[in-house]
């Protein structure tokens, strides 16, 4: 199911992570030749994605939406 990016946070090893509209959260890393997505590695380009939409395979599962972790409050 398509969700729209709604804002980012920093996982425990510092990685970049989108939160979507239903709740659920997804990495966006940008790790070439594989994974290429520069936007995300300056905070002009993570703004410019917001509203875009990523496949969300936890909406597809029926998941429950995730949760910040306690000493991760701040998102982006």
């Amino acid at each position: 199911m398509q969700q729209p990016i709604v804002g980012y946070h920093r996982d425990e090893e510092g990685e970049w992570v989108a939160q979507l509209r239903c709740g659920h959260f997804q990495h966006v890393r940008h790790q070439p030749p594989f994974i290429n997505r520069p936007w995300v590695t300056t905070a002009a380009g993570r703004q410019a994605m917001l509203g875009v939409m990523l496949n969300c395979k936890k909406c597809d599962r029926d998941e429950p939406a995730d949760r910040l972790a306690p000493d991760n409050p701040s998102p982006e």
